[in-house]
């Protein structure tokens, strides 16, 4: 049995809106559904877990009685962080649950279905799978500014600011669903939390275990500003 961990704890302050960015419509259908729609798409039998803030479950209730959605949902609270969240998704997961479990953000509507497919096989085997996509542009590495090792400040790395090309072949952009063997991936999330934790996959590595990268799809964007709902309308009207 395979479950899904569906994390939405955006509030929408990027996107310029009152609303929360995962219940934005795009094509008239709002982000959320979209999303939980990839992945029924790929198994109609899959456990979904959707982790939402506290304040935010009322209002995925209205969004389901006012689109129809009927699809059996795990609605869980979200916690401090996104480490947080998704190990209180995890405890929806039977402790003696046997198979796979996918975490995915939940403003990642554009997933495609071959790639969910393609991560849940590989983890079969591998037990700890993210799909990645090549850099396309040049990249900059922000070095540090003096003997002390300081580097400039993140919220600015403009002007002046010593830095340096390295090589893009080097480096793949992360994506999601990030998929793991159920017990691989409670053990991680046994370990108190450390801010090196970004994503799944770097809890696990925590532990000294191996993650393997499969192809991803260069849709799969993650929908944080109003450029993107831009470009996530783009891709309705192409098919997506």
């Amino acid at each position: 049995m395979d479950y899904i961990i569906i994390v939405a704890g955006g509030k929408g302050l990027r996107m310029g809106t009152e609303v929360p960015k995962q219940f934005l419509p795009i094509g008239g259908r709002p982000v959320i559904l979209r999303t939980i729609d990839r992945f029924k798409a790929y198994d109609p039998q899959i456990n979904v877990i959707l982790v939402l803030p506290h304040e935010q479950h009322g209002c995925w209730q209205q969004l389901c009685r006012q689109h129809g959605f009927h699809t059996p949902c795990t609605v869980v609270e979200g916690g401090e962080t996104r480490f947080h969240s998704v190990k209180n998704g995890l405890q929806a997961v039977p402790d003696t649950a046997q198979g796979m479990v996918g975490v995915h953000d939940g403003v990642r509507p554009f997933a495609a279905v071959e790639v969910i497919r393609r991560c849940f096989s590989t983890a079969r085997t591998a037990q700890a799978v993210i799909p990645v996509v090549p850099v396309v542009e040049t990249l900059r590495h922000l070095l540090p500014a003096d003997a002390t090792g300081q580097h400039p400040q993140k919220d600015a790395p403009f002007g002046a600011v010593p830095s340096e090309t390295v090589a893009r072949a080097d480096y793949r952009l992360v994506q999601t669903p990030q998929v793991f063997s159920i017990q691989l991936l409670k053990q991680a999330y046994a370990q108190p939390y450390c801010t090196a934790f970004t994503d799944d996959a770097s809890v696990v590595e925590a532990m000294g275990h191996e993650v393997t990268l499969v192809e991803g799809n260069r849709e799969n964007i993650k929908l944080t500003t109003p450029f993107d709902l831009t470009v996530a309308e783009a891709l309705i009207q192409a098919g997506w």
